[in-house]
């Protein structure tokens, strides 16, 4: 389906430009993301695909440009407001709590409390399992801390609580840069059922081949500006890499 026929994007980044010191970092660049669509930002470090997200997830504010949610411009100037139009960020850090276990740390800072004001574990619990069956079936390890758990069992928790609380814009940066092939694998199921929800994911990525495998489009950077945006389907890893280092997008793509 071409993207004239998809309706409106859930996300328009337009004419983006943001300067740190008199040096551009995000020179003028637009990318659009569609619902149940995942968009990877390429480019070497310094290309400004990083600085240019953090303006979606309100961790800066652009000094140029305008920001789109379902048409309509928005004013990101927080996290804050970013988690109020339903967007979420999944850093690689993960900003979980080690010494806490999967429910604690899925609703951590918007605890379940009973008609008492206690906090209501059994029914924090019961909402994890529910959501954890649907992203990730495999899950067992309810009732450990999630210092316990491999890098693919972390991602769901911090992946579950994001759509808990109604993420319907997903910012992912690299989410399996430090996991093994077997993890990876299980990021790379999460974010296709993710995708099956129609939640649209931003995933920054260094390693090619995971654009290849999870991304729709693929959208490069190099020296703060916008090399292009391509149809992952109709291009190859060389072409990508192209564009990353010589900042030149393919012939068949122009």
């Amino acid at each position: 389906m071409s993207r004239s026929n998809r309706g409106t994007p859930l996300v328009e980044l337009r004419d983006i430009s943001i300067s740190f010191g008199g040096i551009k970092a995000v020179d003028h660049v637009s990318v659009d993301l569609y619902p149940g669509e995942v968009v990877g930002l390429l480019g070497h470090n310094g290309a400004g695909k990083s600085t240019l997200i953090k303006c979606l997830s309100g961790a800066y504010q652009a000094d140029d440009g305008e920001i789109l949610i379902n048409g309509e411009k928005v004013d990101i100037s927080s996290p804050r407001d970013a988690r109020a139009l339903n967007i979420e960020t999944i850093y690689q850090t993960l900003a979980l709590a080690d010494n806490l276990d999967a429910a604690s740390n899925l609703f951590l800072g918007r605890e379940i409390v009973n008609s008492f004001g206690f906090v209501d574990e059994t029914r924090m619990e019961a909402e994890t399992r529910k959501i954890m069956a649907r992203l990730n079936p495999n899950f067992r390890k309810f009732n450990v801390p999630v210092s316990a758990l491999s890098g693919g069992q972390r991602q769901s928790v911090a992946i579950a609580r994001a759509v808990y609380f109604n993420a319907r814009i997903l910012i992912m940066d690299e989410p399996t840069a430090a996991l093994g092939p077997h993890e990876t694998q299980m990021v790379a199921e999460l974010i296709r059922e993710l995708k099956a929800q129609g939640l649209g994911i931003f995933l920054i990525e260094h390693d090619i081949h995971n654009v290849m495998k999870l991304c729709d489009r693929a959208s490069v950077m190099k020296n703060g500006q916008l090399v292009g945006t391509v149809n992952v389907g109709e291009v190859t890893d060389e072409d990508i890499l192209g564009m990353i280092i010589m900042g030149k997008k393919p012939a068949k793509a122009a």
